[in-house]
């Protein structure tokens, strides 16, 4: 089982949380400006990489808190986690 470490509870098993996605997505400043292909790539396009990456998880069975995980995708290891709002590790 995966242990992942929440900034606000510690470690925790994975079935307490939700994964929210890639981190560090920015949603355009005026999205009346944005054509159909922006917010198509917006939507819908993600980095999947094979090897580090940074995610967004929500601990739902506990705090209830959005933060992010820096976790290598393909062995599971996970280097950091950090509270949204603060820089990749």
């Amino acid at each position: 089982m995966l242990l992942i470490p929440c900034p606000y509870c510690g470690n925790r098993p994975e079935i307490e949380f939700a994964y929210g996605g890639e981190a560090h997505v920015v949603r355009a400043a005026d999205p009346r400006e944005v054509d159909d292909a922006g917010w198509t790539e917006f939507l819908y396009f993600r980095n999947n990489p094979r090897g580090d990456h940074a995610e967004r998880w929500r601990h739902a069975f506990g705090c209830g808190r959005f933060f992010n995980v820096k976790r290598n995708t393909y062995t599971d290891h996970i280097e950091a986690s950090y509270r949204i709002g603060e820089t990749l590790p």
